[in-house]
């Protein structure tokens, strides 16, 4: 869970890995580091915390030459200290790492018989040592790499520079990301497109099993057995500043207020509102796929978790196929009944969520076809899929995920819409009558930011210091009655738990007491009058109620305390909508409170190991 950066090149390359490794700290922040070939050997900066720390430390010593590897680090061996940081230079080999060496003890024990002197913690340092023996013994430094990837096992995405070849970088890549770029003379690469962004548009996803040489200008791509691989560069369209906060106090509320745009770019082109129908050819399934579906499963982790519930209620409603949501991490974990006639949806913003993308291989190797729906293009799980759904949300550089949600509720609704169409559960005029309810979205998403965002801070404000908040939502709203209990305990630190509100009766009401603010999500929708009562019962054991509701709700005026309210909207977008007032009501707790909004403790954007 870590962001690697490297550069080849006639500039300066410090302020380029510098720049990267900005943009990249969402992966991880507690150590960074960089290694620059000076003309007489390999500089090793490295510094414990915050990147800043990393950028007095390179001020002060200047360090000079046009190759380089930078690489921040989030601690999965070994503590958060200098010696653990990376990268890790032995003789004359730097290595920086991302992903976990399962058989790292074994390989240390080897090494240390053979008399190698281990001052770290981390797996990384293996691969050094690994690396270095090879070379040691005269190998360059592909072969060095090479040698050493085929002792390894476990996820990794490497970059390797030594001061014998200090004209080339090499790095590989299995099951953590690796992104390459190519400029005018130079190469890049790095964990993520938002570090190379300012660099060059052009850029090579690598795959799993794949190693690559960067020289000025060129990428040789070959496997780790050594095979030629032929791979064109694919041009980026995101710009570097939609990675930049834009006058946002943070990315996290820049990203909240992004989701009208994001929206518009996720639903572009994919509304047929002519023919009352989704144009499904990114869907990557035929009609003759949709017909053939006996059962859908959803599978995700986190606030994609959350999408796919709100997902599983959109697709036997408006598809009517039977539909079961899992969280990846236990559906791999057991012996799953599925087979041919299954589609299995991966839901993951990153691509790279190794949970997700493991359970998705498992149901692929046993027979069912794999929907992935995920923000970033070329990454790990729609490359093991058989077809690719993206959302455009952009880079989303807050840990705490909004518009990526938000663009993968989109998709699923229009998954569902065009499963529901091919197979006779939508005729043309309700698809039709759908169709333009969604294409209204973003407006109305604009509306209920601009409309409820101050009244949402004084709300904060007013409960900031509660230590205790429940969210209760009772159909298409529980899921994101679970998504508001997960950020404001992602970022403000706030014990919260999110339930159905029909279960508030069976245990959750004895937490209820005048010190425990209960946001409800109670819109006009099929629930709503069992909602309303679980307010009631709320507001009479001294609950201070906090509702989102319908605009011009009365019923619900005169019971809560507060009232934030949304448009009228049918059903299936209620989760929209309801959601944005959660996202600022979380945001602005943890701002008052002064956490660390778009880095919080212990958490890192990719989860890319167990």
């Amino acid at each position: 869970m870590c962001g690697i950066v490297g550069y080849v090149g006639d500039q300066q390359c410090a302020p380029i890995l510098l720049d990267g490794l900005k943009r990249l700290e969402y992966r991880g922040y507690d150590s960074a580091g960089t290694a620059i070939y000076d003309g007489a050997g390999i500089d090793v900066r490295r510094a414990v915390g915050k990147l800043r720390n990393l950028e007095k430390a390179i001020d002060e010593a200047k360090p000079q030459g046009s190759v380089g590897i930078g690489h921040t680090r989030w601690a999965t061996h070994g503590r958060p200290s200098e010696v653990n940081a990376h990268p890790h230079l032995i003789g004359d080999v730097a290595v920086v790492h991302n992903g976990i060496i399962e058989n790292h003890l074994a390989l240390r024990a080897r090494l240390v018989e053979r008399g190698a002197t281990i001052t770290s913690d981390t797996d990384t340092e293996i691969v050094a040592h690994l690396i270095d023996q090879r070379v040691r013994e005269g190998a360059d430094i592909e072969a060095a790499v090479r040698g050493a990837l085929g002792e390894v096992r476990g996820a990794y995405a490497l970059a390797v520079l030594s001061a014998k070849e200090p004209d080339r970088l090499v790095v590989a890549k299995s099951a953590s990301p690796l992104v390459l770029g190519l400029g005018e003379g130079e190469a890049f690469c790095g964990s993520d497109i938002p570090a190379l962004l300012p660099y060059t548009r052009d850029m090579i996803f690598l795959e799993d099993g794949e190693m690559a040489v960067l020289e000025r200008g060129k990428a040789t791509i070959t496997t780790l057995a050594g095979a030629a691989v032929e791979r064109a560069p694919q041009r980026i369209d995101w710009s570097p500043v939609m990675a930049e906060k834009a006058g946002f106090k943070h990315f996290m509320l820049k990203e909240i207020h992004e989701q009208p745009r994001a929206m518009e770019d996720t639903l572009r082109g994919r509304l047929d509102r002519e023919n009352g129908d989704i144009h499904g050819l990114e869907i990557g399934l035929s009609d003759e796929d949709a017909r053939g579906i006996e059962r859908v499963y959803l599978l995700a982790c986190g606030t994609s978790y959350h999408a796919a519930m709100t997902g599983r209620y959109l697709i036997e409603r408006l598809a009517k196929v039977p539909a079961t949501v899992e969280i990846a991490s236990e559906f791999r974990g057991r012996d799953p009944i599925i087979g041919p006639g299954d589609l299995v949806v991966a839901v993951s913003q990153s691509g790279e969520t190794l949970d997700t993308l493991i359970a998705a291989k498992e149901a692929k190797s046993r027979g069912a076809k794999v929907l992935a729906i995920v923000n970033v293009i070329g990454s790990a799980i729609p490359r093991a899929a058989d077809a690719a759904f993206y959302t455009h949300a952009g880079p989303e550089i807050g840990v705490a995920s909004t518009k990526c949600f938000t663009t993968q509720l989109a998709n699923l609704l229009m998954f569902s819409v065009w499963l529901g169409r091919r197979r006779g559960a939508l005729d043309a005029d309700q698809t039709r009558a759908l169709v333009e309810d969604m294409a209204r979205l973003p407006h109305l998403m604009r509306d209920v930011l601009l409309g409820t965002r101050q009244l949402v801070a004084n709300l904060a404000k007013r409960y900031n210091e509660a230590r205790d908040v429940l969210f209760l939502g009772r159909g298409m709203s529980f899921p994101i009655a679970l998504e508001g209990a997960l950020k404001l305990k992602e970022i403000s630190y706030v014990h919260a738990e999110g339930y159905a509100a029909g279960e508030m009766k069976h245990g959750p009401i004895a937490l209820i007491d005048s010190s425990v603010p209960v946001l409800v999500l109670c819109p006009k929708d099929p629930w709503y009058e069992r909602t309303l009562s679980n307010l009631q019962e709320a507001k009479a054991r001294e609950a201070m109620v906090i509702a989102i509701a319908t605009e011009g709700d009365e019923e619900v005026r005169d019971v809560a305390h507060d009232l934030v309210e949304i448009p009228e909207v049918r059903t299936e977008l209620t989760p929209f909508l309801t959601v944005l007032p959660l996202q600022l009501y979380s945001y602005y707790v943890a701002d008052f409170k002064g956490t660390d909004v778009d880095q919080p403790r212990n958490l890192a954007k990719t989860v890319t190991v167990e």
